[in-house]
């Protein structure tokens, strides 16, 4: 190895580092001493639920893990958004699991929450996964109710979800295990079995004080909606149970009773390893994020036996397309390629940068993918499309509204892993979330922006000065200066992965060392969902 390798595995290793650091920090949820109030009620903390229901040994895939990162700081931060999601396995089922975090402000709702349990939502509904709720919640944070109350992508849309998934076939089951309050009750209540914890699980539209506040009537917490009361007065609950341990093993005992999901049909063969180490992943992707590298060193360490069947390998080549396995799975894998090559014609196209037969490349292989029942997974580090006067005499705009085209209209499931840059409208021709992978992903390396850093900064600059000149101001050098050094760094910071994973516009940050496990079990999931769905580009053939 040489001494580039062994900066660029540093580096990388580095922030493998910081990412894991970062996580520990949040697996705290609201710190020591609100765990300790939890566990004087004898309660188990979200995470520990979670780890007590899945399958021992088993891999749970967090989804949102950083969502609110950095964000409700008048508030007290809200770690994870005060709730835990991923997909995990019960007796042997995979199945999305929501997990309320009573340590952070008793488990109420901000806005960011909200969106975090919409998007496990979405993934359970657009793969029929089971879903368990596991609920302890305060309700709504009233200070913020304005952002997170009425619209349509706020709190009643979950329990739109609830029953439409109700209808669908989609099995939810919830646990009561705290706190369940107002609007948050219907959750369990709009599920398939609700259960609940004697002396720690309640649930009413009203606590006790409000009640008495509303109408005056004095009564206990407890006797108002307590597990006695929805169990043997109201009929609300189904299930009793003495702890939290006690109703967990009988949701595990509901799962194992579950019938077998459909099946797709998405081909998978016995796993295999690459050949290729995957630990070299972290010398081989540049310190530098605008340095041409190899994509085909990333995609051999990636899929098994470092097989990997390229289509088209002599034409379109700023993107690597083709056919391969991640853990036995056949995918097509549309990746950008960083390293500058030649056209067809012999002229020079730079890394990174999607071009009119790139793009023309990529369309027809996700079309095959879709004719094949082949899902697709995208290695994001990508630029933009390619500007100037010979791409637009030449039809970029056309080529590049074609695969975005293809992509939008694709019905085999997607997966993007943002492995570098995500720029402008290469991010959307390479599946970002506005075009609904099943899920997206991104290495510590990421970056995800309008534009780079440098041209952004330059134009914000630009645009900052003539506003100042317009008043009169004098723009001297160290003023400009440090005018460039103050945008520069506010839009570094907000083109970082854990910007982008605190407002969830991907689904978490990554060790690239998980990619093949991150690829796998979204297959897993997406393959209990046949496609039923028929492949049309619409308006723009090819």
């Amino acid at each position: 190895m040489n001494i580039e390798f062994n900066k660029n595995e540093d580096v990388n290793k580095q922030l493998v580092y910081e990412l894991k650091t970062r996580l520990k920090k949040i697996y705290q949820g609201g710190g020591e001493k609100n765990a300790a109030k939890q566990k004087e009620k004898g309660k188990l903390l979200a995470r520990e639920r979670i780890k007590y229901l899945i399958d021992k040994g088993s891999n749970f895939l967090e989804v949102g893990a950083f969502t609110a990162d950095g964000m409700y700081a008048e508030q007290g931060g809200c770690p994870s958004a005060g709730v835990v999601c991923g997909i995990g396995y019960v007796s042997g089922r995979q199945c999305m699991i929501v997990a309320n975090d009573a340590t952070v402000k008793a488990g109420a709702w901000f806005p960011m929450t909200a969106k975090k349990n919409l998007r496990a939502q979405e993934i359970a509904m657009e793969n029929r996964l089971p879903v368990i709720y596991l609920v302890d919640s305060a309700g709504v944070y009233l200070p913020m109710q304005d952002e997170i109350f009425p619209d349509k992508e706020h709190f009643g849309r979950m329990f739109r979800n609830n029953a439409i998934m109700s209808s669908e076939g989609i099995v939810q089951i919830s646990a009561i295990m705290g706190a369940c309050v107002a609007g948050g009750a219907y959750l369990p209540i709009m599920s398939d079995e609700a259960m609940i914890v004697d002396k720690t699980g309640s649930v009413f539209l009203a606590g006790s004080y409000l009640v008495k506040s509303a109408i005056g009537e004095e009564v206990d917490n407890e006797t108002l909606g307590g597990a006695t009361t929805h169990c043997e007065i109201s009929g609300v609950t189904d299930y009793k149970h003495p702890n939290d341990e006690a109703c967990l093993d009988s949701i595990r005992k509901i799962m194992s009773m579950l019938g077998a999901p459909q099946n797709a049909g998405f081909d998978r063969i016995k796993p295999a390893m690459p050949k290729e180490n995957e630990e070299e992943l972290y010398g081989l992707l540049p310190e530098n994020r605008d340095k041409p590298y190899e994509i085909m060193d990333i995609i051999n360490r990636l899929v098994d036996h470092s097989e990997f069947e390229e289509y088209k390998k002599g034409y379109g080549q700023s993107i690597v397309c083709g056919l391969g396995r991640i853990d036995g799975w056949a995918v097509g894998i549309v990746a950008n390629q960083r390293k500058i090559v030649k056209s067809k014609k012999g002229e020079m196209q730079f890394g990174g940068v999607i071009y009119s037969d790139s793009a023309d490349k990529a369309t027809r292989f996700i079309m095959n993918c879709n004719q094949k029942k082949i899902p697709l997974v995208f290695l994001q580090d990508v630029t933009g499309f390619m500007v100037g006067s010979r791409s637009e005499h030449g039809g970029i705009i056309k080529d590049g509204a074609k695969m975005v085209n293809a992509v939008a209209n694709s019905v085999v499931p997607k997966f993007t892993i943002v492995i570098g840059n995500s720029y402008g409208a290469g991010n959307y021709a390479m599946c970002g979330k506005a075009y609904d992978p099943r899920l997206i992903y991104a290495w510590p390396t990421a970056k995800i922006a309008v534009m780079g850093g440098a041209q952004a900064a330059k134009t914000l600059l630009q645009i900052q000065e003539a506003s100042l000149k317009a008043k009169g101001e004098v723009i001297t050098p160290e003023k400009e200066a440090e005018l460039l050094k103050e945008i520069t760094d506010k839009y570094d910071r907000q083109t970082t992965p854990y910007y982008a994973a605190s407002r969830l516009w991907i689904d978490g940050i990554i060790d690239p060392l998980e990619t093949r496990k991150v690829i796998s079990m979204g297959i897993e999931a997406a393959n209990q969902s046949p496609i039923t769905k028929k492949f049309n580009v619409g308006v723009l053939q090819t």
